[in-house]
């Protein structure tokens, strides 16, 4: 029988028009990020899902390419930004959000569980008390199956941890923001060997996610390019992950894909960016505060990951 917060995504996904919720998106290649600007055309009023930082290790310099792109499609189109939505705390890319609330505005929201990711981290990078490890960098904590609205559309969060322990998906409309959790069906799923990940939840959480309409449209955070595939896609169905992913498609049981994902992660390397996109990105993407020559740093541990 389906959970109460699954039947109300059911439900929101029923009654919307197919197609009828505009989604524009943003491909970063250097990290293989998609993010997105979704609005209400009635009154004009958007979200921002998932936004990037440039960021480049070497020299630690940061920039804001990809999320001027964002500013000026907001611009163009008249749009009045609502909500900043994370669908968790990235390890692969830095968050531009505070850039974007800082010149559109909006209330920038996360799962609640950010704070069991805050903990962890905040312990690894020994941040100290001035990192309060209670949510408070974001606006808003958002429950499984609490619901919000853009403009005059509905919207919520379905908790669907694994990847991480607080990774939301978000509903709007017939449109789900995934996250982390599913890559397109060549691709497979994400991983789920990072502290608070685990594999058995993920799975539950695709299975979720897969018992919504077959018609809901998915829209993905990452994309890699399958061996053999020439392009980058990120938008596929409920449908079509049942039938096709190589990982997790209908008929894979929780055993299967556990073995599956905990022997592919053992082969995997660290994200190139895990260590300052993290102690970036739990804290709303702030960076830490500046120390007494006027700098901000970011810790690297070592023989700690």
């Amino acid at each position: 029988m389906k959970d109460a917060a699954l039947q109300e995504a059911c439900a929101l996904i029923a009654a919307a028009r197919p197609g009828s919720v505009p989604v524009k998106a943003f491909f970063d290649e250097d990290t293989f990020t998609v993010s997105y600007v979704v609005h209400d055309p009635v009154t004009a009023r958007a979200a921002i899902i998932d936004s990037v930082l440039d960021y480049d290790p070497a020299s630690g310099r940061t920039a804001h390419h990809a999320a001027d792109a964002i500013i000026a499609y907001v611009q163009r189109h008249g749009l009045t930004v609502e909500w900043l939505l994370e669908t968790h705390a990235h390890a692969d890319h830095l968050s531009a959000a505070p850039y974007l609330q800082a010149r559109l505005g909006g209330r920038l929201a996360i799962g609640a569980e950010i704070i069991s990711v805050q903990k962890i981290f905040g312990k690894l990078f020994n941040a100290g008390t001035e990192f309060a490890r209670d949510g408070s960098d974001f606006d808003r904590l958002f429950k499984d199956g609490c619901q919000f609205k853009i403009g005059t559309l509905p919207a919520m969060a379905l908790h669907v941890p694994g990847h991480t322990p607080a990774d939301l998906a978000y509903i709007i409309g017939d449109a789900v923001f995934t996250g982390d959790t599913l890559f397109m069906p060549d691709y497979g799923t994400a991983r789920a060997d990072f502290p608070g990940g685990d594999a058995r939840h993920l799975y539950r959480s695709i299975r979720r996610l897969l018992s919504l309409p077959e018609q809901a449209r998915l829209f993905l955070c990452h994309d890699y390019k399958a061996p053999g595939r020439e392009d980058y896609r990120w938008e596929t169905t409920v449908g079509a992950e049942r039938a096709q992913n190589v990982h997790v498609h209908d008929g894979i049981t929780e055993d299967e894909f556990t073995a599956m994902r905990q022997a592919r992660d053992a082969t995997l390397g660290m994200p190139r960016l895990l260590l300052p996109s993290v102690q970036v990105n739990m804290r709303g993407g702030h960076f830490p505060p500046p120390e007494d020559n006027g700098v901000r740093y970011l810790k690297i541990p070592l023989d700690a990951v």
